[in-house]
């Protein structure tokens, strides 16, 4: 399966912001439902990587009932989970898509894992647009790269800033995506908050669970004030991470969110 393009869909149920939010109904199916299945509509092999925790047993009984691969591992340090699923699975690079993205960009993300391969690096990390909100792309990693840091990784009792993680470790080689492909500035695709479901579940209505980029795009331009609908949580969001981010530096990172 050396050709296949595989994606970790990160996800648990115990966010804090928007409790159980992978399970809420979107459209004909639930979120984690319409990740796997949008994956698979543009062939990249979804595997479900989830937590050891008994709160997220619901998603191991979804995956045996698609027959889609997962995989239970560490509840906070989401590094820690990767490196083991990328272990057991024999997988050489990877992407990670946030199941919170349920209308990633498929081409931006086979752009990244071949740009990752093709530059023979450790990591591509999404672009800033996307980082910024607009989540269209996550990161594509190398498993050997993990395997070398395993120790480290291992030590970090929660880790969901990944960013932080690769900053920390400037002998990775790494470069920021910088797409190719249209992208939308001052719009929030991402799922923590209530009104990040009214906006993702207005987005799938107008255009439909296997729409690309470029029709979110035009519904967008064609609305120039939707993007309000959930526009001003960005700025509570970025706080957050800001602050994970400078905890992680100091070593004292505490888990917030899923």
């Amino acid at each position: 399966m050396s050709d296949v393009s595989f994606a970790f869909l990160t996800v648990r149920t115990s966010s804090k912001r928007l409790p159980r939010k992978c399970f809420l109904p979107f459209g004909d199916n639930s979120v984690l439902e319409h990740v796997i299945f949008r994956a698979l509509k543009f062939n990249i092999y979804p595997i479900v990587c989830t937590s050891e925790n008994s709160s997220d047993d619901e998603i191991e009984v979804l995956c045996q009932e698609l027959g889609i691969s997962f995989f239970r591992g560490s509840l906070e340090n989401k590094l820690l989970r990767w490196a083991q699923c990328a272990d057991k699975f024999k997988i050489g690079a990877f992407h990670v898509i946030d199941v919170d993205d349920p209308f990633f960009d498929p081409k931006q993300v086979l752009e990244s894992l071949d740009l990752l391969n093709s530059k023979n690096l450790d990591f591509v990390s999404p672009t800033v647009l996307s980082a910024s909100g607009g989540a269209s792309v996550g990161y594509s990693i190398r498993s050997s790269y993990l395997m070398e840091k395993f120790a480290e990784i291992s030590r970090i009792g929660d880790l969901e800033m990944i960013d932080a993680f690769f900053l920390n470790n400037p002998d990775a080689r790494g470069i920021e995506l910088i797409s190719k492909y249209e992208e939308l500035a001052r719009v929030r695709l991402t799922l923590d908050y209530p009104e990040d479901f009214a906006m993702l579940q207005f987005v799938l209505q107008e255009c439909g669970p296997f729409c690309d980029r470029g029709q979110i795009i035009r519904l967008f331009d064609a609305n120039p004030d939707l993007y309000k609908i959930n526009w001003f949580r960005n700025k509570e969001w970025e706080i957050n991470q800001e602050r994970i981010r400078a905890d992680f530096q100091a070593g004292q990172v505490q888990d917030t969110q899923a």
